[in-house]
């Protein structure tokens, strides 16, 4: 009986490593149709997947200044944010996360939003995968694509098209700072006229928008 159990679920272990690397290496050349986030949404889904070549290097800046600026020097994982934010939250106020856009990537494709150990066992798993599999560029390009942007809305050219009215492949520095400091809390963050520190923190990241540049910090996207 116990062998028997063992064989079932070392089938179901293969099974699910199968069925993921298929997962990850088809994502590497087909855009991302639809993910969970997107099917459970209540507001209906916009989306328009555009190439990395046609969303303005702004925004690629824009979210390595305010997500991830070690992102083209980790494979997946920051060890220094991570033991950050949790000696910050043992201390109490609001819960911080140390993720990477490489690991936000992996969550926002193959997995759901919310928390747990099991989910973020998972995370991990499909992050290290995209980053030996995809690499930097496409890891970005997928991000840009299914990140989202907006009650509803997904992806940088969506969220250009709402905010803007404009192609993400035309957004200025301003533009493209605001779309990411409301990144992480699209339904709640506004894009368009944002006051308080929310504005602050959009023309922070404006501001970070040059060092990112100036030390090449998102050369790994353009190789």
């Amino acid at each position: 009986m116990v062998l028997r159990i063992a064989r079932i679920f070392a089938k179901i272990i293969l099974w699910f490593i199968a069925l993921t690397l298929l997962l990850v290496v088809a994502f590497k050349w087909i855009p991302v149709p639809v993910t969970a986030t997107m099917v459970m949404d209540e507001n209906g889904i916009t989306k328009d997947w555009e190439s990395l070549d046609n969303i303005d290097p702004n925004l690629v800046a824009a979210v390595i200044a305010a997500e991830d600026s070690k992102f083209c020097e980790h494979w997946g994982f920051d060890t220094e944010a991570i033991e950050q934010a949790a000696r910050e939250n043992l201390q109490g106020g609001r819960i911080r996360g140390g993720s990477t856009i490489s690991q936000q990537t992996a969550k926002n494709v193959f997995l759901w939003q919310g928390g747990g150990y099991f989910r973020k066992a998972l995370e991990a798993w499909f992050t290290f995968w995209i980053e030996l599999i995809w690499g930097k560029e496409r890891i970005m390009e997928v991000y840009l694509n299914v990140a989202e942007t907006g009650i509803g809305t997904y992806g940088a050219e969506a969220g250009a098209q709402r905010y803007f009215g404009k192609s993400a492949a035309r957004l200025s520095a301003d533009e493209a700072s605001r779309m990411a400091a409301a990144l992480p809390q699209p339904k709640k963050r506004s894009v368009v006229n944002p006051g308080g520190w929310l504005a602050r923190h959009g023309n922070s990241i404006e501001r970070r928008i040059g060092i990112v540049r100036r030390d090449g910090l998102a050369a790994c996207v353009y190789e």
